[in-house]
């Protein structure tokens, strides 16, 4: 393996194909419905094209940048996914090792297979917290009291999944729900069947609150003191009432094709939601990449 080492990201994706179950694969790969946006959100990327300048001095590369205030010393962070330990069995403390390796940012998934005080004391980072909205607004506040006392940094809100996508791979794999440690003791996993496919559909239908609003980013803001990110959001119009709602930023996704099919890719919108934003100076803009 050493002689023989991946050296790009697709390469390390058709290693995973080998390693993982087809069930776990296909969860970790897969989009919704006909995976249109899936697609398309690598396709995007292929119809922009550089224009190059020359003779321009290089020697010296600045990539840094800033985030809420924190130093990155590139635009990189490591963006919101759960369920790291159906890939390594360290999950997401492996992952916030590496990132803080890099100096780089980490977002940790609500649905993460690490407890968030485990991941808090595995390094010292600087570290968000991703949060969805349950129909028990007790079990979001309770995770959001953890992270702030954990030391994490910011809110990231995650408001494009009031349903979850239909996810034909998982559905057809009968996928089951991964172990989701911060929700013991808060939400019963018990009965989760997969008679109708996949159980993970079921564990959001059965839990996520559908009836998320924006009055949900203002009573968010009442229980905690951290800045507050919208992820989800693809238009400069939801961009506009996220500031209006007093979100410090907003993360332009699509939820990696996961959620509506046939919206549009990420890369395409970020410019129409940047021109908003560059009319407010105290906030930031964060485009996702295409598979997160």
């Amino acid at each position: 393996m050493e002689n023989n080492l991946p050296v790009n990201v697709r390469e390390y994706q058709e290693l995973a194909k080998k390693a993982l179950s087809k069930m776990h694969y296909d969860y970790i790969n897969g989009g919704a419905e006909d995976e249109h946006t899936l697609r398309d959100n690598i396709a995007a990327y292929g119809r922009i094209l550089l224009r190059p300048r020359v003779l321009v001095d290089v020697s010296n590369i600045d990539m840094s940048t800033s985030l809420l205030g924190y130093n990155m010393p590139s635009p990189i962070i490591v963006a919101p996914t759960g369920s790291h330990k159906v890939a390594n069995p360290e999950g997401e403390v492996a992952t916030a090792k590496a990132a803080a390796s890099c100096n780089s940012l980490m977002v940790l998934s609500f649905s993460s297979n690490c407890r968030i005080e485990e991941v808090a004391a595995s390094c010292d980072a600087i570290r968000f917290y991703q949060l969805y909205v349950f129909k028990k607004r007790a079990v979001s506040a309770t995770l959001v009291r953890r992270a702030e006392s954990s030391g994490f940094k910011a809110i990231v809100l995650t408001v494009d999944n009031p349903m979850l996508g239909r996810r034909e791979r998982d559905i057809r794999n009968k996928m089951v729900a991964p172990d989701k440690p911060n929700l013991e003791g808060l939400i019963s996993l018990e009965n989760l069947d997969t008679t109708d496919g996949s159980q993970l559909a079921k564990y959001v239908r059965d839990t996520m609150d559908p009836s998320l609003s924006w009055k949900d980013v203002e009573w968010l803001k009442s229980i905690t003191s951290l800045p507050i990110l919208v992820k989800g959001i693809l238009t400069a119009e939801d961009a506009r009432k996220a500031v209006e709602a007093g979100a410090a930023g907003v993360i332009v996704s699509n939820h990696g094709g996961r959620q509506l099919d046939y919206a549009p890719a990420t890369i395409s919108v970020l410019e129409e939601v940047v021109n908003l934003w560059l009319m407010k100076e105290s906030t930031a803009v964060i485009p996702l990449p295409p598979l997160l």
